[in-house]
C-alpha cells in the first residue's frame, strides 16, 4: 500500500511557474514507478509525465514537453513536477500516481495508487 499526498498547487499567471510535490508513505517509494496526471472540468484525466526509476527514464505528454520536468527524491519519498511557462490550458486538478508496471506508463488505468489531487489555475 502506498499513500500519496500532493501539494504545491495554486493560482499563477500565464508564463509563471509552480512546483508540485507528491509525498509518498507506506511501501518503499522506489518500488513503484510514478506519474502525474491532470483533469480539467468536463474532460477526461490525461497523462502529463512519468518516471521509470530503474531505467532512469522520463516521459512527457507532447503538450508539456519542454515546459514540465518530473523528478524525485527517494531520500524524502517525494515526487516533483516542475511546471514552467504555464498556460491557461494547463488549468486542472493534478494527481500523482504510483504503479508497479514498467510499460504503458501514460495509461491512467495502469496505476494502482492515487493522491487526492491539487488544483492548478493559470490565469491569462
Amino acid at each position: 500500500q502506498v499513500y500519496l499526498v500532493e501539494s504545491g498547487g495554486g493560482l499563477v499567471q500565464a508564463v509563471g511557474s509552480l512546483r508540485l510535490s507528491c509525498a509518498a508513505s507506506g511501501r518503499a517509494f522506489s518500488s513503484y514507478n510514478m506519474g502525474w496526471f491532470r483533469q480539467a472540468p468536463g474532460k477526461e484525466r490525461e497523462f502529463v509525465a512519468a518516471i521509470w526509476w530503474i531505467a532512469g527514464s522520463t516521459y512527457y505528454a507532447d503538450s508539456v514537453k519542454g515546459r514540465f520536468t518530473i523528478s524525485g527524491d527517494s531520500a524524502k519519498n517525494t515526487l516533483y513536477l516542475q511546471m514552467n511557462s504555464l498556460k491557461p490550458e494547463d488549468t486542472a486538478v493534478y494527481y500523482c500516481a504510483a504503479t508497479a508496471a514498467t510499460y504503458y506508463l501514460e495509461r491512467a488505468s495502469g496505476y494502482d495508487y492515487w493522491g487526492q489531487g491539487t488544483q492548478v489555475t493559470v490565469s491569462s
